[in-house]
């Protein structure tokens, strides 16, 4: 049935990640704020000393900093906000609290193994990303070897701009999201719980 459908038929279905538009260029898709309030909230996750480490215009890092949870806020890109021209993958170091971002979708096995590799046992690692992460022959040993503490599901959908443009991209994601709590060292069943 695919190869009869048009890629506009996919959005207008909103089963598929398929757009009329391509890709951002450096996956910068900004998280409405009220995402990552709506999680602290309603999960009672406790964050302490955390690295935004794709933190674009700052969209996240400004919830936590007005929660006095905000380590350090650094991306890639000029974006205007944070420490910039920072690669997340060339540091090496081990990062003294939790680590919290919504990853280049394209990169986001990437970035959950490295985030796992700069924190110490017991830190946290936190990923806003589609539910579809979970699936895929490429991910599952990933999975298997360190499951997510928890992935809470949203229940409705989520609005994530591209370019940060709130104003053209007023209309929640097609995709269905989710918050991945890894804690280092966890090695149990993942726990699948929602919010909003």
């Amino acid at each position: 049935m695919e190869k009869y459908m048009r890629k506009g038929d996919f959005t207008t279905l909103g089963a598929t990640a398929h757009s009329d538009e391509e890709r951002e260029e450096n996956d910068f898709y900004a998280t409405d704020p009220k995402a990552l309030e709506l999680f602290l909230d309603q999960t009672g996750i406790e964050l302490r000393n955390v690295w935004e480490c794709a933190c674009g215009e700052g969209h996240l890092a400004e919830v936590l900093k007005q929660r006095g949870l905000l380590g350090r806020a650094s991306d890639l890109i000029d974006r205007g906000y944070g420490q910039t021209e920072s690669n997340f993958y060339y540091y090496s170091d081990v990062w003294d609290g939790d680590i919290l971002t919504n990853p280049p979708y394209g990169d986001a096995l990437k970035f959950c193994k490295h985030a796992l590799d700069c924190v110490d046992e017991g830190s946290k690692v936190i990923m806003l990303m589609r539910i579809q992460f979970l699936e895929g022959q490429r991910r599952k040993p990933f999975l298997l070897a360190n499951p997510p503490k928890y992935v809470y599901v949203s229940s409705s959908r989520l609005l994530l701009a591209k370019n940060a443009d709130f104003i053209k991209y007023n209309t929640p994601s097609a995709n269905c999201y989710a918050w991945y709590v890894w804690e280092k060292g966890f090695k149990g069943e993942t726990m699948l719980r929602w919010f909003n």
